[in-house]
């Protein structure tokens, strides 16, 4: 099923009409991207998803993944569901990341691993253009704050510029388990960081910036077109370690930016990231729980309310045994016309 216009307006209206009353959505049977391959060697690091523990490591350059740290008794972990008889977790390379399985063994296929499109398939990027940064919160709030594209103007407008535009059109596609937020500018200012560094000597740019989000997965990836400037390829793998604590190994894939700008825009997410968890961090405790207050949104939000509502869904199906993927939502299908890339 083709993606569809998030342009209903009755439909719209509900979503926003209902309370959001925050739980721990621990949704299963998807590939969680917990490492960078560079980093997994073969002294075993720990990693944690949903508060289960990840230990990974290498043999003899074969990569593993475990609930229980290599040579330690074979011991049951209480509430563990993801492993196999033996305490493996099924575990993949792809993109430079080292991807987990978190659901039923059984259902594990490498071809459930998301699409990246604009990050070579066998890894490879320069190490300073990939990163780690933590937040202080879960990955369902860190994902609302990614989908909406407009906190840029004003969190982040001495990197990524104001929000001054002549023309500014949002618009939110979905799938039963995608949610892409899309956002053509026309006459935006320039990005300072493009203007100091990027040799980009107008006043405006037009901007289409693209967000799209795999919910089972916790993956966002960022694609932006600025003319004049360059096209920015952001991936942000926001693992969902426990109820307060995500972490986001980033990639930014900036070979085709000029000197100096293509090794001074990787270090953009270690600016923008302590901006945004100021933000997020004191949300945390409020967004895990309950609340009297309604919870309202503008038009605006409608990536976010889509992105709850279809959490919700996924939860209902899971917990009625539904593990599968819709045929509209397969995690492996080509995504370069969505993020306007070059096909």
């Amino acid at each position: 099923m083709a993606d569809r216009v998030f342009d209903e307006a009755i439909t719209t209206q509900r979503l926003l009409e209902q309370d959001w009353v925050p739980s721990r959505f621990d949704l299963r049977d998807a590939w969680q991207s917990v490492a960078h391959a560079r980093d997994i060697g073969e002294y075993p690091i720990r990693r944690q998803i949903h508060d289960e523990p990840c230990y990974l490591w290498r043999i003899k350059g074969k990569l593993h993944a475990s609930h229980r740290a290599p040579r330690t008794p074979l011991l049951p972990y209480p509430g563990a569901q993801s492993e196999d008889a033996l305490g493996s977790y099924p575990v993949l390379e792809r993109y430079g990341y080292v991807w987990v399985w978190y659901g039923n063994p059984n259902h594990a296929h490498a071809s459930l691993v998301p699409d990246v499109p604009f990050l070579p398939p066998a890894g490879g990027l320069p190490a300073y253009m990939l990163g780690t940064v933590r937040f202080d919160c879960c990955s369902p709030l860190l994902i609302e704050n990614l989908l909406d594209l407009t906190h840029a103007d004003f969190l982040h407008a001495g990197v990524l510029g104001d929000a001054h535009s002549d023309e500014d059109r949002i618009e939110v596609q979905y799938t039963s388990e995608t949610v892409t937020m899309i956002r053509n500018c026309v006459h935006k200012s320039v990005a300072p960081i493009m203007r100091w560094f990027g040799g980009v000597r107008a006043k405006y740019q037009d901007v289409r910036a693209v967000i799209h989000v795999h919910v089972r997965s916790s993956v966002a990836l960022a694609y932006g077109r600025y003319s004049p400037g360059i096209d920015l390829k952001l991936f942000h793998p926001c693992v969902p370690e426990s109820q307060h604590r995500c972490r986001l190994n980033f990639a930014l894939d900036a070979r085709c930016a000029p000197f100096p700008l293509r090794y001074l825009m990787p270090m953009t997410p270690y600016v923008v990231g302590p901006q945004d968890n100021v933000m997020v961090g004191p949300q945390s405790s409020r967004y895990a729980q309950p609340s009297q207050r309604r919870d309202l949104f503008s038009r605006f939000d409608g990536a976010g309310a889509r992105y709850r509502f279809l959490m919700q869904q996924i939860a209902r199906r899971q917990a009625a045994g539904d593990f599968a993927y819709a045929p509209d939502a397969h995690p492996g299908r080509d995504v370069r016309a969505l993020l306007g890339m070059p096909v």
